[in-house]
């Protein structure tokens, strides 16, 4: 396996349907140039990208094929009236939520080129997410039951004492009760700061 570069584009506010179809235009690249290199020798194939996508989205709810409708509790004048959209997408999870102040990101890697296990690669881009947080200086963890990675909340004196800070973290009783930091469904993953 060798070492890859990812390339990263920070898009700013665009609509779920939106970003929705320029990740599918990047997958669909992928893929066609996946098709096109097996018809080459192996010295002429080109390699394939893998892409990080980071935006803000304005107020939607989105269900994934394996989620429940009935999990929306709000229905199409209620959605209206909070200026939210509603997507059913062919991705995994349930309800989710999206909205102004959450970076979202979306990777689209060619899974062949790195591993083809999804457990894996879910387990993987969890672990990224919570090394990412700790370089920040924040606690997340994986939820119970969850495909999602929570912020643990951390404590800090409003003003610095010039002899020593100290934090002290308060697990929440249900990681749920924390902030959302990440859902993954499917081949790509949210980060959102809720």
């Amino acid at each position: 396996m060798s070492r890859r570069s990812v390339r990263f584009t920070e898009l700013g506010n665009w609509t779920y349907q939106r970003a929705w179809d320029f990740q599918e235009s990047i997958f669909t690249e992928v893929v066609d140039r996946k098709s096109a290199n097996r018809k080459l020798p192996e010295e002429e194939r080109i390699a394939t990208h893998d892409t990080l996508l980071f935006v803000e989205h304005p107020h939607v709810y989105t269900l994934g094929k394996s989620g429940d409708f009935g999990n929306l509790l709000a229905d199409d004048e209620r959605l209206k009236s909070i200026g939210a959209e509603f997507y059913r997408t062919n991705r995994g999870g349930d309800i989710t939520y999206h909205g102004p102040g959450q970076l979202v990101g979306y990777p689209i890697l060619d899974l062949d080129e790195h591993f083809t296990d999804i457990h894996r690669y879910l387990r993987t881009l969890e672990e990224v997410i919570i090394a990412t947080l700790a370089d920040y200086g924040l606690s997340g963890d994986r939820s119970p039951g969850g495909r999602e990675i929570v912020v643990l909340p951390t404590i800090r004196p409003c003003t610095p004492s010039a002899t020593q800070v100290s934090t002290t973290e308060a697990r929440p009783s249900s990681a749920r009760s924390g902030a959302t930091l990440t859902k993954i469904g499917g081949l790509s993953g949210t980060l959102a700061t809720a």
